[in-house]
């Protein structure tokens, strides 16, 4: 998979548009935010849509 010096997978946001639930898991993995876009898509899919893109632009948090 390509991805952009920052660390953004292509695919994942590609992902994120069709089925957003696996736009946060390619990027995130399985993760509160995996669970939350899930159901936010299965209630409503456009909030789903704006919550994976939102997770997926967002830094991630450093650990060190």
């Amino acid at each position: 998979m390509a991805s952009n010096r920052s660390g953004i997978s292509a695919a994942a946001i590609v992902a994120a548009l069709f089925l957003p639930p696996l736009g946060v898991f390619l990027d995130r993995g399985i993760t509160p935010a995996f669970w939350i876009v899930t159901a936010l898509t299965l209630l409503f899919f456009v909030p789903g849509v704006i919550f994976a893109l939102v997770t997926i632009l967002k830094p991630k948090a450093r650990l060190a």
